[in-house]
């Protein structure tokens, strides 16, 4: 144990080592090595003097010797002998308590040290945690270190470390001392455990348990409060009304749309709807907006998402679900029912004409040139024919225009492949080579013509037309000569290029008229009689109006065409459509090349058989012009003129109508008033805001003003509207944007700008100004 102090039976063991011990003398210097002085005999070997006779010479006169003498004398040398000799030294040995151990001295206790060492005699020195005489004691658990001497500064429960003094801190704290909490979001042993919680809840030190903020709960506060609760540990009820959600955290009401106020009991104010009321409502025309979706509930007259739209015509009222019974073309107020007569016409639902049956004009003095058997109506002031289903015309004296059917020639016909189409009911009638009710089936492999029923003769051939059943030759073939066709061409109006007509080949109904006619037209061959009013017999004026009849009588139109070398084109327009269909006639000589039966086309044919009119947008040879046709215009596929829609003209229909005028090369004058737009296509007048009827003559209707008197007057207590702007012209004693407000106290009359007379408290009648005195006063002005 080096310089650590051992028991007596340690001490036996090391005296029997003595001679160990012996080996290592002690250091003097040691604080517990003792030391005396001692005597011991030495043998040693001593020098002394040793005397003897010493001769030496010396210079004398004795010349015998050479002048030497011979001299004697004593002298001593030094001689060694053995001796016993006393010593003295200074003899190290531990102190009382101690013994040996090697060079130093240690101190012996009686008892051994269990925990410690023994520094003194019989004194231990304890290890820290270790205490009593022989340091076998633990320390009690306030105390640590040497002898348990030191107290414990640990706290909150911890430990002391009876050794080191170290505090062990129990689960939840930490610090020298253990005097401080976990730091946020751990807890545990050592506090390295990391919290769970979530959404702003603390988490306990000690066992991690959290403890949630207000508005959450659940094992790690991951959950909102249930609904209706909120507050610390959601204990709080909600109180939001209308289904309004309670905050989880504060207890706020988020109200529902339509919903304001602390507890969301409060509708949304008067022109607002939505989630806090922040939508405004766009109801117009007086509409009610539901405070809630927004949705508006129309006043009697207007329908649509906004109420925007007065009624669909022919309806009237709430969600206009009444139908009007306005005749004669009369417009039917779309919140009342009430009839808005065309002029000409009377009567509770306008059925009654001004003018007896057959009779017209201001006076009622003009025959009606309507064709009786085709006429729905005439009106009464300015002659205007209304038709039946299929027929048109300002006489309607002309069927349908190719491509239309129905009352007013307005429903566009389904037909395909150049089919024509029944003007009163729309039924298709296949041209040759196609069958279906849209005609939009070829004839099967092998047949062709009318309804598919003729069957196809061609030999050598690489294929046989559906249409006329004229073969593609194979090379080295020729075709022989086409037949001619019937072609079925409704209308009065004719154009045409053909070289000359052959006699008969032409018919029209007696009546009929042909009211355009191209310049290219050539002098009619003799056979049919054209009669001009302008004295011509040729188609060369494309504005004179002609009446052609058949020499033989006949009374169809047209009959079957026979063409010389050139072919034909016939279009078939109306006055009010603007829309054109061009149909060819093949040539009547079936010119197809000798070698490879291909045709060679005219201008504004394309195909094989060259029987196909150009597409829309070209014309020419082959087809390769550009029309230059704009706004709707049709364009001419044979020479690219156009012909213009209702309201425009020029070359290439690019300008239009001037003001004041409409329809067909802007023939028509505007019959609008008070400052109404005229349309340049069928002449209907579009009225400023403030008025309304056909021809834009009538005042908005009471309670109404502003565009097409849409828009519903606001003026209270009898205040008047102003039909054009919707502002109130208020009735004396009232005031205010609406005039929904009385006159302010002591003030009276027109515009509340006269000022009271009463006295004494008196009343003052804020349209009059009469005084109505209070009791005990009398006079106009209560002043006595």
């Amino acid at each position: 144990m080096g310089a650590v102090g051992v028991s007596p039976q340690a001490l036996l063991w090391l005296n029997l080592f003595g001679l160990i011990s012996l080996a290592s003398p002690l250091n003097p210097d040691d604080p517990n090595v003792c030391s005396h002085w001692e005597s011991y005999a030495v043998t040693v070997q001593e020098s002394y003097a040793h005397p003897f006779d010493q001769v030496y010479y010396t210079r004398c006169t004795d010349i015998l010797n050479w002048f030497k003498c011979t001299r004697h004398r004593i002298s001593y040398k030094t001689a060694y002998r053995r001796g016993v000799r006393t010593m003295y030294r200074r003899r190290s040995q531990c102190c009382p308590g101690f013994y040996e151990s090697g060079d130093l001295c240690v101190p012996l206790c009686t008892e051994e040290c269990a925990h410690g060492r023994c520094v003194s005699p019989d004194t231990c020195q304890c290890e820290p945690g270790w205490g009593g005489l022989d340091c076998s004691s633990g320390c009690e658990s306030d105390f640590w270190g040497p002898h348990c001497t030191n107290r414990c500064q640990c706290r909150n429960g911890a430990k002391c470390n009876p050794i080191t003094g170290a505090c062990v801190c129990t689960d939840g704290y930490q610090g020298w001392r253990c005097e401080e909490p976990c730091d946020p979001n751990f807890y545990g042993k050592d506090c390295l455990l990391e919290c769970q919680c979530l959404n702003g809840a603390t988490c306990h030190h000690q066992t991690g348990e959290c403890l949630c903020a207000p508005g959450y709960t659940g094992a790690f506060c991951e959950e909102p409060c249930p609904p209706g609760k909120h507050g610390s540990l959601c204990e709080q009820r909600c109180p939001c009304q209308n289904g309004g959600t309670c905050h989880h955290v504060t207890g706020e009401c988020s109200c529902p749309p339509g919903w304001v106020g602390p507890v969301c009991a409060q509708p949304c104010p008067f022109g607002s709807f939505g989630i806090n009321c922040s939508q405004e409502c766009t109801c117009r025309n007086g509409g009610l907006c539901d405070h809630i979706s927004g949705q508006c509930q129309c006043t009697a007259g207007y329908i649509g998402e906004r109420c925007q739209d007065e009624c669909p015509v022919g309806t009237y009222g709430p969600q206009c679900a009444h139908k009007c019974d306005c005749q004669n073309g009369a417009k039917c107020y779309h919140i009342n029912g009430a009839c808005l007569c065309n002029e000409g016409f009377k009567g509770p639902s306008c059925q009654d004409r001004f003018c007896p049956t057959g009779l017209y004009g201001l006076i009622c003095d003009k025959y009606c040139p309507c064709k009786a058997a085709n006429t729905l109506s005439c009106h009464p002031l300015s002659g205007e024919c209304t038709c039946v289903a299929g027929w048109a015309g300002l006489y309607c004296n002309e069927t349908c225009p190719a491509g239309y059917y129905g009352e007013g020639c307005r429903e566009l016909c389904a037909c395909a492949n150049g089919a024509d189409c029944d003007g009163t009911t729309g039924a298709c009638m296949c041209a040759p080579g196609y069958i279906g009710d849209d005609c939009s089936i070829s004839c099967p492999a092998g047949l062709y013509g009318t309804n598919c029923t003729s069957s196809c003769s061609c030999r050598n051939e690489i294929s046989c037309s559906h249409i006329d059943g004229s073969c593609i030759c194979r090379e080295g073939w020729q075709c022989g000569p086409l037949h001619p066709r019937r072609l079925v061409v409704p209308g009065t109006e004719l154009q045409s290029d053909a070289e000359q007509v052959q006699p008969g080949s032409l018919c029209t109904p007696v009546n009929g008229t042909l009211t355009q006619a191209s310049s290219l037209s050539r002098r009619v061959g003799t056979g049919v009689h054209c009669d001009s009013k302008g004295g011509r017999d040729a188609l060369g004026n494309p504005t004179a109006p002609y009446s052609c009849t058949c020499e033989n009588g006949g009374s169809l139109f047209p009959e079957d065409l026979h063409l010389g070398r050139h072919s034909s084109l016939f279009a078939v327009t109306t006055r009010y459509h603007g829309s054109q269909k061009w149909v060819p006639v093949a040539h009547s000589d079936g010119a197809c090349h000798h070698v490879t039966g291909h045709c060679e086309c005219l201008s504004g044919f394309f195909g094989s058989l060259c029987n196909q009119v150009c597409p829309s947008g070209k014309y020419g040879k082959a087809c390769a012009e550009t029309c230059l046709c704009t706004n709707n215009g049709t364009c001419n596929p044979i020479d690219g003129s156009c012909q213009c829609y209702p309201g425009w003209i020029g070359e290439d229909c690019s300008k239009p109508c001037p003001q004041g005028s409409w329809g067909p090369d802007c023939i028509h004058t505007c019959n609008c008033h008070n400052g109404a737009q005229c349309s340049a296509t069928d002449g209907e007048c579009n009225c400023s805001p403030g008025w309304t009827g056909l021809y834009c003559t009538q005042r908005c209707p009471t309670g109404f003003y502003g565009s097409q008197c849409a828009e519903v007057c606001r003026c209270q207590n009898g205040a008047d509207c102003d039909h054009i702007t919707g502002q109130c012209s208020c009735r004396t004693g009232f005031i205010g944007q609406s005039c929904e407000l009385k006159c302010p106290a002591g003030t009276f009359g027109y515009g509340c700008q006269q000022l009271c007379e009463c006295m004494n408290n008196a009343t003052c009648d804020y349209v009059t100004g009469t005084c109505y005195c209070s009791i005990g006063f009398k006079g106009i002005r209560c002043d006595q």
